[in-house]
Parts: C-alpha cells; sequence; structure tokens
C-alpha cells in the first residue's frame, strides 16, 4: 500500500460564523421494545431555540483529531475527511490516498456517497411540504397514496414513516452478501418494487407501537413526495434544501453509477476463494434503489451547510422543525426523530445522522445550537460492518472531547 499522505488544517481560536459540520456517532444500535399504543403525538425532547445564544465550550481537540487520522491509509480506511465547526471553534483535516493504484494525497474537497444522510434531506423536504400546508403529519399515507399499501397494514401516518414507527418491513435488495450485492451493482430495484416487495411480507408490529429503522420509511416519503407536488424528488429536493443551503456540489445520480467530479475511490474488501481478502474499487455502482432513503452524493463542507442551514430555521421553518428534534416518548429507547437521531455524551445532546455505501462511510451532527458541528467521510474498507469501523469510532471520539 503506498505511504501514507495526511494534511490537516487547524483554525485556532473560535468561529465567528455559525457553521456547521457534524459527527458521527458511536455504534448506538438498540432493539426497540414492545410498548403500549402510542398517544396521539410524540413529546418534544427539550432544545434550545436557534435563536439563542450559542454556548461556548472548549475549542476542538486538535491532538485527538490528528491521531484518529493516524494510521489511513490502512486496513479499515483509504482515505478520511473530517471537517469541524460552530461556535467552539473550527477544525479541518484529511488522510490517505485519492486511488490505491495512482497514489496522491486524498481530495479534502472530494465528492462521496452520503448514503443514509439523505434521510435529513428528504425529511426536511416533507416537513416543508407540511408547513406549505400540502401534508399533514398525522393523515395516513394511505390518503396520499391509496392501494400502495394492502389491506393488511392499519393507517400508517407521515410521522410514523418519518420517525421509523410505521411497522414496514424492509424491501428487497439485490443480494444479502456484498458479493452478491456487487454483482448486481449495475443494477438496480425501483421504489416501487422495493416497496412492494416490502408490503408483500406483512406489518411487522402495529404503527406508532415500535420504533424500527428502516430505508422503506424513507422511500415511501420519497414517493408521497413526488405525489403530493407533481415533480421528481431530486428537483423538489435541490428546489427545497439544496439550494436554500447553498450545497452545489450535492445531487442525485439516479441510475447513474459513477461519481462526477473530484472524488476518492472507494473500495471494499472482499475474501477470495483462497481465504485471502482483497480490496476491490467499489467507486462505480448504481445506488438507485435507495434513491430518497441513501442516494445522495455530497461534500463534507455541503454537508456542513446543509446542517447549518438547516438547523438556523433557513430550509424548514421553525414549527415544523422542532419535528426533527422530537423523539417518540411513548416508545422505551426511542432515539430516531425526523431524519435525525439523539445522542448524548457527557451532558451534550447531539443531533446526528451516518450512512454507509460500499467504499463510504459518512455522518453529520450539531448541538442544537451548533456550538459544535461535525461532518466526516471515511473510504470504509468494509463500510457495512455493523460492529463500526475504527477510524470512524476514532474520530467521533475526538470529535466529542
Amino acid at each position: 500500500m503506498p505511504a501514507r499522505r495526511r494534511t490537516v488544517l487547524l483554525t485556532a481560536g473560535v468561529a465567528l460564523a455559525l457553521t456547521a459540520g457534524p459527527l458521527a456517532a458511536p455504534a448506538l444500535a438498540h432493539t426497540p421494545s414492545p410498548a403500549a399504543p402510542p398517544p396521539a403525538s410524540s413529546a418534544p425532547v427539550p432544545t434550545t431555540p436557534a435563536s439563542a445564544p450559542v454556548a461556548r465550550h472548549s475549542a476542538p481537540n486538535a491532538t485527538a483529531l490528528r491521531a484518529a487520522l493516524d494510521g489511513v491509509p490502512g486496513a479499515h480506511a483509504t482515505a478520511a475527511l473530517v471537517r469541524i465547526g460552530g461556535g467552539d471553534g473550527v477544525w479541518r483535516g484529511s488522510a490517505g490516498v485519492r486511488d490505491l493504484a495512482g497514489g496522491g494525497p486524498a481530495d479534502a474537497d472530494a465528492r462521496f456517497r452520503a448514503g443514509s444522510v439523505t434521510k435529513v434531506v428528504t425529511a426536511a423536504v416533507v416537513l416543508d411540504l407540511v408547513a406549505d400546508g400540502r401534508i399533514a403529519l398525522d393523515r395516513p399515507v394511505q390518503h396520499y397514496l391509496p392501494g400502495l399499501l394492502g389491506p393488511a397494514f392499519r393507517p400508517v401516518t407521515v410521522r410514523q414513516l418519518l420517525n421509523h414507527t410505521s411497522g414496514i418491513r424492509p424491501g428487497d435488495s439485490l443480494g444479502s452478501t456484498v458479493e452478491e450485492e456487487y454483482s448486481h451493482r449495475f443494477d438496480a430495484l425501483s421504489p416501487t418494487q422495493v416497496v412492494a416487495s416490502a408490503v408483500a411480507k406483512g406489518p411487522e408490529f402495529r404503527p406508532g407501537s415500535r420504533q424500527h429503522y428502516l430505508n422503506v420509511n424513507y422511500t415511501i416519503l420519497g414517493l408521497l413526495i413526488e405525489k403530493v407536488t407533481g415533480h421528481a424528488y431530486a428537483t423538489e429536493a435541490r428546489r427545497r434544501v439544496l439550494l436554500p443551503a447553498g450545497m452545489q456540489d450535492t445531487g442525485f445520480p439516479g441510475a447513474d453509477p459513477r461519481i462526477h467530479g473530484p472524488h476518492n475511490r472507494g473500495y471494499q474488501a472482499m475474501p477470495g476463494p483462497d481465504g485471502t481478502t482483497r480490496l476491490v474499487d467499489v467507486t462505480e455502482w448504481n445506488q438507485a434503489d435507495r434513491w430518497a432513503a441513501g442516494d445522495m452524493i455530497s461534500t463534507t463542507a455541503d454537508l456542513e451547510r446543509l446542517v447549518t442551514a438547516l438547523f438556523q430555521g433557513r430550509i424548514v421553518p421553525e414549527p415544523q422543525l422542532r419535528e426533527m428534534f422530537r423523539v417518540p416518548a411513548h416508545i422505551k429507547g426511542a432515539t430516531y426523530s425526523a431524519g435525525l437521531q439523539r445522542y448524548e455524551h457527557e451532558g451534550r445532546v447531539y443531533w446526528f445522522k451516518s450512512g454507509a455505501r460500499y467504499g463510504y462511510s459518512t455522518g453529520v451532527a450539531a448541538t442544537r445550537d451548533l456550538s459544535r458541528t461535525v461532518v466526516y467521510s471515511v473510504n470504509d474498507t468494509n463500510a457495512k460492518d455493523e460492529s463500526g469501523n475504527p477510524v470512524v469510532q476514532a474520530v467521533v471520539q475526538a470529535a466529542l472531547k
């Protein structure tokens, strides 16, 4: 493997303007427990209004952050980009190589597959449509998309799709192993096929009684957006979120398997027939079946712009924005809100979203008052491994110091 290359830029002192860059949270896997039938609404988690003064904490720990990037490139990651901002201060760092064949330092401004961070955009579009009076959170999705869910399903509200309490089972994919999926990397299931495969399995639980994070909820929300607006999902996402946030390097590739523009190539560890493991270039991959749940390509700077504009109320009006900081109070252990997840560390609450596509792990998060924001993109050699990538975990822990 080529010699390690790393660049780090540290801006000491406190940032005068609020910027955002989210963080990756440590593994937070949990199995929701069954609960009694839900009340009519969920209780909000107390939050700080966007207009409140930013609380000052210690500046980003440059030493810990530099150490988190040591060893890149290595067995777990070929490149890593980290962007921290907010009222506490600013830190930027990158490590690794652009590609294993030609080497060259990792591009700090590279585009990458953001995976499930796409759900933040989808939730914002839906909530903006709620603000416009075109969608009602507590109206069943069956009202907007009649016939989509079969007779076996009770009414599933838009709110329940947003916070993953719908009870709809996961949709099918193009393989159960990375090797199977890789062989179909230029194929795709349509969103309607994905939803139909989920519906055919019947409900998993009564809507609103449990929380189970699944892509299919946001695939249905993508269909809902298209139905009520008459426009393509990507068109509404650009108009309502990307343009207001100034996200000029973000887009939705659809069936195009390429990442256009500057990017660091992604690799996946694949087992060989002789028992050895090799890194396979997985940069080109059709992600169209992930669609409104995970199809977006972005940059760390654009994701920083997203969380900043969003938390400042410049994308979704404040009354609807509260839904992004609201977890179902009646469900024990629930952590997911509309598009985000709540995580508390040493008395400080972060709202984050992570994403993983083969070759790329991404995270974005911030405190409600934007005193600390973190964005990372790691060219993860086993991005779908639920045990967690050591580089990602090191970056997260350093970002929280």
